[in-house]
């Protein structure tokens, strides 16, 4: 696997295990990773998952710790509010997804990038004005985002689930921009113990999750505004921590679901690409996203299957003894120990990338060309469905799209009925 860049690199918290032995009854961990549409795959998979297990409103949730970054914060934070059923809400997400519309939620907002914008803020400022709720240049107008996050989720019921202990734990991390650092805002049920990481670069704030919060998590650069939660400005959290596997490791799950937005099969692009042009804003921007939101997702399950097999060698081969001297030197150094821990983890089994592009080209003839992205991608020809389309699949806030990738997570989680039974089959033996 081609190595990720060092910033990325030490922004990635490995995971934390533990020797100790399996629960008599496992806490499953929902671990879902950003990318804007491509959200609607993760929506498909818990759907799916629901439908294996054959739950209802009335059973228990098969989730106990929820966390997100980006598009995965919204979807986390919906379910923990939906907790109380056992069903999750799945199908009720799976609407709201289905119910998207370009036209509604991909408006330009060309004012906003204009430097006037800025001084115009700044002098309000100075005229005693509070502080404005997000700040910064945004392409696209908020406004719809703002309204589908705060309506989709009941956050009184997320209060509830959490007050109740229904939910442990829900975490969303989110990008301090002043700083620099990680900001995972965690949300605990009470008496439940977060096991703080010994970095520096992550910084864990205890308190109740609102939309706010969730959208400073979805805040992507330059397409949204930074969000202001408390005296701070955040914007995504996938920029340096797209998965979230630590902190729900942290809050107490013993086993997690991982639902990663990057296809297994994908096939990257040959070493040397020739264009006959230079690459367009819309080539480098979809490039970037992928680079900054799937790549990692990646190397944080490398990193946790890695850890896995490392701890399988050392339990075969210390005595007790040395086992309990290495836990004690782990403790001191990363304020956790290690344990195995078993996951079972999602891709897409078809390219997100280019199922926008084949989307782009039905979507212009349904609707016209009557937003930039449209008019921009589908004007390129075979290089939109190859290429600048990964950009497309972040962005393309339409129904119809939205609902491809619902079904293909569906699919894929009915695919995989025989996995999903087996891993949430009581008791679990240590190790398996």
């Amino acid at each position: 696997m081609t190595d990720v860049p060092e910033p990325l690199r030490a922004s990635l918290e490995p995971p934390p295990l533990s020797l100790s032995p399996t629960p008599k009854r496992e806490v499953t961990g929902l671990v879902m990773s950003g990318g804007g549409v491509r959200g609607a795959y993760e929506a498909g998979v818990v759907a799916g998952i629901v439908e294996v297990l054959g739950l209802h409103a009335t059973d228990p949730s098969p989730f106990k710790v929820f966390t997100g970054t980006s598009v995965g914060a919204i979807n986390a934070a919906f379910f923990a509010s939906n907790a109380q059923q056992g069903h999750l809400g799945a199908e009720e997400l799976v609407r709201v997804y289905k119910r998207l519309d370009i036209r509604d939620h991909l408006r330009l907002n060309p004012w906003s990038v204009l430097p006037g914008g800025e001084l115009l803020r700044r002098a309000r400022l100075r005229w005693g004005a509070p502080p404005p709720e997000r700040v910064g240049r945004s392409l696209v107008d908020p406004r719809p985002l703002e309204e589908l996050i705060k309506t989709a989720a009941d956050w009184r019921a997320l209060d509830a689930n959490i007050g109740a202990g229904t939910v442990r734990a829900l975490i969303i991390a989110a990008l301090n921009v002043a700083s620099g650092n990680t900001t995972l805002f965690t949300h605990l049920a009470p008496g439940v113990i977060y096991r703080e990481p010994r970095a520096p670069r992550h910084i864990v704030r205890r308190e109740r999750i609102t939309p706010e919060h969730v959208l400073a998590s979805a805040a992507i650069p330059v397409v949204f505004p930074a969000r202001r939660v408390g005296r701070s400005y955040y914007s995504d959290g996938g920029l340096r921590f797209n998965t979230p596997i630590a902190p729900a490791l942290r809050a107490g799950a013993t086993r997690i679901v991982v639902i990663s937005l990057l296809s297994e099969r994908f096939r990257p692009l040959p070493a040397e690409v020739e264009l006959d042009h230079y690459p367009s804003l819309g080539f480098l921007a979809g490039k970037l996203l992928n680079a900054l939101l799937l790549d990692p997702v990646a190397y944080d399950l490398q990193v946790l299957e890695r850890l896995n097999r490392l701890m399988e060698t050392v339990e075969n081969t210390l005595d007790r003894r040395e086992l309990e001297g290495v836990q004690r030197t782990l403790m001191e150094t990363r304020g956790a120990p290690y344990r195995r821990i078993r996951t079972l983890v999602f891709h897409p089994t078809r390219d997100i990338g280019r199922v926008a592009g084949e989307h782009l080209r039905r979507l212009v003839s349904r609707v016209g060309s009557s937003t930039w992205l449209s008019r921009h991608l589908a004007s390129r020809g075979d290089l939109s469905s190859f290429v600048e389309a990964d950009l497309a699949s972040y962005l393309l806030f339409d129904g119809e799209f939205a609902g491809e990738l619902v079904e293909m997570g569906r699919a894929d989680a009915l695919s995989r009925a025989a996995d999903i039974q087996q891993f949430f089959a009581e008791p679990t033996r240590r190790g398996a």
